[in-house]
């Protein structure tokens, strides 16, 4: 079996239980790197392998930071598969890098593939989607997922490294921002007054 199957079979596993950052979020992330990857001549083994890895560690909860955990559990499984220590070295600094609030720079061109997918997975109708998914179960309100867009997601087409993520993230930045536009809207036709029964 192909190390890249291997590791994706692994990390499906890994994932199974995972609802916003699980393994369609994991594909999603996989198919827009490799794209990359062979429009900038990157490795696209080290991309592959950081795309799959990059989240296995949102598998435990707990305090630590999950690329963290995310970063040691690849190198551990990439050294099982005897993988040359050179290209595991190259996949952790990916993996760590690709999170927005870790704050570690994205210093290859395979680290700024790999942020610039996760980045987009999380913008546009996926984006949106999954924000509402993760409000939910942090039992967010529709005014505290707003928030969470003006924190964040908004924030994401400027952190793009590669030109062709960054024509990517404007498209999907205008549709959110289309999307925010009619929900505030509908929220303003929504608003009770003059009720003093139930204000």
């Amino acid at each position: 079996m192909k190390l890249e199957e291997t590791i994706a079979r692994k990390a499906k596993e890994m994932l199974k239980e995972v609802p916003v950052h699980g393994w369609d979020h994991t594909l999603r992330v996989y198919a827009i790197a490799k794209k990359l990857a062979k429009k900038y001549k990157a490795d696209e083994l080290i991309v592959s392998i950081a795309a799959l890895l990059h989240d296995i560690g949102r598998a435990y909860k707990g305090k630590r930071h999950h690329a963290l955990i995310s970063a040691e559990m690849a190198k551990e499984w990439l050294e099982d598969e005897g993988v040359p220590k050179d290209i595991i070295n190259a996949v952790c600094k990916a993996i760590l890098a690709h999170s927005f609030s870790l704050g570690y720079d994205a210093e290859t061109i395979e680290a700024k593939i790999v942020s610039d997918a996760d980045k987009l997975d999380a913008m546009g109708a996926i984006g949106i989607a999954r924000c509402f998914m993760e409000s939910t179960l942090r039992k967010r309100s529709i005014s505290e997922a707003i928030k969470h867009f003006n924190e964040k997601l908004l924030k994401l087409k400027d952190l793009m490294y590669t030109e062709e993520a960054k024509k990517i993230a404007l498209k999907r930045h205008k549709f959110m921002l289309y999307f925010l536009s009619q929900l505030e809207e509908e929220l303003r036709e929504a608003i009770i007054e003059d009720d003093p029964q139930l204000l």
